[in-house]
């Protein structure tokens, strides 16, 4: 594919791959999608319905914050009913990590730095190591260390990076490699220069995110730029997008950037117009209703929504299902990219749910793949 069509190609930075619990990281994994619990943990119940909601979601890796001895009392109750690895959130209680080190937390979200002396850095090693536990090195523009907000006088891509090679030394100085790393800042410009920097800098997975990018459209705008930039370029080997919204939505969000990018696919990817006054149907409520109705497919499958024949016949023919807007109250449902039957108004919505719950059955069962306009044509394959 790449011979042919070069400009759909991403070449991944290459990275040592870890483990957090049993979702591999880095090198050639899938890019993992986070979110994190808003919650109060201790709270067992309500964290482990929203970690449920969030796995429906499509959730790889959940973090759940743990600041209180209170909220790591019954953490083993939260990571044993969780089917995804579970992120422990530490900071500055250094004995929080071990605590949930010990009760089944895959990976411990700290900043080195602010765990306090070598010796309790030393014992936060330990428990990950005793419990297979990977870390995370969380550094964030809102919170940069004073001696090195003094050296560069403000947060800058270079203050990011040697925080973080700060951090890394502190744990290579205890024999500890299974590691990730984030340069996290809500200033895009600043996040991804620090990613570019430290990219070249080290070998270690890289967690992507613009952090405090704001609520559900502002943030993803924000999120989609820096996160999606820097993913194009190949780099990143997890994300989350940090949105003041539920959870499940920056999973949604997070996801529809990698399938944007070719570099997962989950669920009913939609292409849709606009719509305009040539529309045949309310194109709008009509995608609304079937982003809802069809959230329940988990199968890697597309459709396409177009309310009139200037671009529907063309989206549609890239398509696994597509309808284009006729007159008169019927229009054209195309079936992998070709014209196949119409379809009355009244009959739209619940016709096109039934053709994509058929075909993600007919994938799930081998009895069908989902259509790749882009694969070699014949003539193609012979060249």
């Amino acid at each position: 594919m790449s011979s042919i069509r070069p400009w759909r190609t991403i070449e991944r930075r290459p990275s040592r791959q870890i483990m957090v619990g049993n979702v591999p990281v880095g090198g050639d994994a899938p890019i993992t999608v986070q979110t994190m619990t808003n919650t109060t943990t201790e709270d067992v119940g309500a964290t482990i319905d929203q970690i449920r909601r969030c796995e429906d979601a499509g959730a790889d890796i959940i973090r759940v914050s743990c600041p209180t001895a209170e909220s790591t009392e019954h953490f083993d109750k939260i990571t044993a009913a969780a089917n995804v690895p579970i992120v422990a959130d530490i900071h500055f209680h250094y004995k929080r990590a071990l605590e949930a080190a010990d009760k089944g937390a895959a990976c411990l979200r700290i900043n080195p730095g602010n765990i306090g002396s070598s010796e309790r850095v030393a014992e936060v090693v330990r428990a990950a190591k005793a419990n297979g536990c990977a870390i995370r090195i969380g550094v964030n523009a809102g919170s940069l260390e004073k001696d090195l907000l003094e050296k560069y006088g403000e947060p800058c891509p270079e203050a990011l990076i040697e925080s973080a090679l700060d951090h890394i030394k502190l744990l290579q100085d205890h024999d500890f490699h299974e590691y990730k790393v984030a340069v996290k800042a809500s200033d895009v410009f600043l996040a991804v220069a620090a990613y570019h920097g430290l990219a070249e800098a080290v070998d270690c997975p890289l967690h992507l995110g613009i952090t405090e990018a704001g609520g559900l459209i502002g943030g993803t705008v924000k999120s989609s730029i820096g996160i999606g930039s820097l993913l194009w370029a190949g780099i990143g080997d997890t994300i989350r997008v940090s949105l003041s919204a539920e959870p499940e939505q920056e999973v949604k969000v997070g996801f529809e950037m990698l399938k944007a990018l070719g570099l997962r696919t989950r669920g009913v990817r939609v292409v849709s117009c606009p719509s305009c006054s040539r529309q045949g149907f309310d194109v709008i409520r009509t995608v609304e209703t079937l982003e809802k109705r069809l959230e329940h497919i988990k199968t890697p499958m597309s459709l396409s929504v177009l309310g009139c024949v200037v671009n529907g016949p063309g989206e549609a023919r890239e398509t696994d299902i597509g309808i284009t807007g006729g007159g008169a109250g019927k229009h054209m449902v195309f079936l992998s990219g070709v014209t196949d039957h119409h379809v009355k108004s009244e009959d739209m919505l619940d016709h096109i749910v039934s053709l994509v719950e058929a075909k993600a059955a007919q994938i799930e069962a081998g009895e069908a793949v989902a259509f790749d306009p882009h694969a070699p044509q014949p003539a193609e394959a012979a060249e």
